[in-house]
């Protein structure tokens, strides 16, 4: 007698529909699957600074899987997974770095948005809102930031031309023992919420030629200390040309982008450290096939700011870009480009780190391509 009944249970409770149906062909409508895809062949040198060395290879720079859609008029989600990053699942955010988008977005009203997973920080800045698809090399602190973490936002377009974006986010993916270890520090303790909070303003002006990309935020890495961070984005464009400008101001009591901490001690870590950074890019379409870009980037690392202010060093780079797109409906392009940086370090970072200057050289030619499967 409990048998059919038992069955008969099961097959109700498994009657809840799917939100996505085989049968119903309108819902891949609002469903995007892309495959982004950058493989490149590079040849680099690295000279100075005890380094003398030659390489040729090819590389996968970048490779993901990424789906997003409406699931409802009012729900949005977005997911990306890359798959050359680390999958090792962290401790703290209970996910890989390897999935770096997986948050969902609710539309309160045509105003108000807010978002809850894992999903991207809202700094502020033209170079963090690229996709790393785009960008053959970052700048040195999002080439050391936790891009990617856990947490809440929300959204409010307050006026046609202006929006503003909060977010409360976890500051790291790792607990403090499995990031810190045995640090030796008397003020290095685990805080009760290692937490991060964003602030972002967007703005635009003369009819959108014009925009502004400013953001604030404070991390708290370790009990009572962490990360000051101020970001300043500007963009002018006007027909084929656009000009991007950040200015970015990041005031670490805690070394989280582990350039000058690389030179201390093992069980060491650096504390009030500044990092100061220019980024600028153009871009220009010559034709409907060809696009020339220019990333020009500077970044100066000091140790004990609020003390001696000892300036570490300063980076230079410069990354000339040539895309070719043979194909008008697909948007598949074909890439030449050279990435030069300079690393000057001072006379106070050679005498007590044993450090020297040096540059790298690299060219890149390669295959770009965000397709698009449904």
């Amino acid at each position: 007698m409990l048998v059919p009944l038992f069955g008969l249970s099961q097959e109700k409770d498994s009657l809840n529909s799917p939100l996505i149906s085989v049968n119903d062909s309108k819902i891949f409508e609002s469903i995007n699957i892309g495959f982004d895809l950058r493989t490149e062949f590079q040849g680099y040198t690295f000279r100075g600074g005890g380094q003398d060395y030659d390489g040729v290879q090819f590389e996968n720079g970048f490779t993901a899987l990424r789906i997003s859609g409406k699931l409802h008029e009012k729900v949005d989600f977005n997911f990306r997974n890359r798959f050359n990053s680390g999958s090792e699942v962290q401790s703290l955010d209970r996910l890989s770095n390897d999935i770096q988008l997986a948050y969902v977005k609710l539309n309160a009203n045509e105003k108000l948005d807010f978002y809850i997973g894992k999903m991207f920080g809202f700094y502020g800045g033209y170079e963090y809102e690229f996709s790393p698809l785009y960008i053959l090399e970052y700048n040195d602190i999002y080439s050391n930031a936790l891009a990617f973490v856990t947490g809440a936002g929300l959204s409010y377009q307050a006026f046609d031309n202006h929006q503003f974006r909060f977010q409360v986010l976890n500051s790291r993916t790792l607990l403090y023992e499995d990031l810190y270890g045995d640090v030796v520090a008397e003020d290095i303790e685990e805080p009760i919420w290692p937490v991060n909070l964003v602030v972002n303003w967007r703005g635009s002006f003369f009819d959108g030629k014009f925009e502004t990309h400013y953001s604030a935020s404070r991390s708290n890495e370790v009990k009572n200390q962490g990360t000051y961070f101020f970001t300043l984005g500007h963009k002018y464009q006007n027909n084929n040309f656009k000009l991007m400008y950040d200015f970015q101001y990041s005031f670490e009591e805690i070394d989280t982008k582990g350039i000058v901490n690389s030179l201390l001690a093992e069980n060491e870590i650096a504390e009030n450290v500044l990092y100061v950074e220019n980024w600028m890019r153009a871009e220009y379409q010559f034709s409907d096939k060809f696009q020339g870009l220019l990333t020009l980037m500077t970044s100066t690392a000091y140790d004990n700011f609020n003390t001696t202010r000892d300036h570490i060093r300063t980076s230079y780079g410069a990354i000339p870009t040539l895309y070719y797109k043979p194909f008008k409906k697909m948007d598949l392009r074909l890439f030449a480009a050279y990435i030069g940086r300079y690393y000057d370090f001072t006379a106070y970072a050679t005498q007590n780190y044993d450090v020297g200057s040096y540059n790298r050289n690299e060219v890149r030619i390669g295959v770009l391509a965000p397709l698009n499967l449904l």
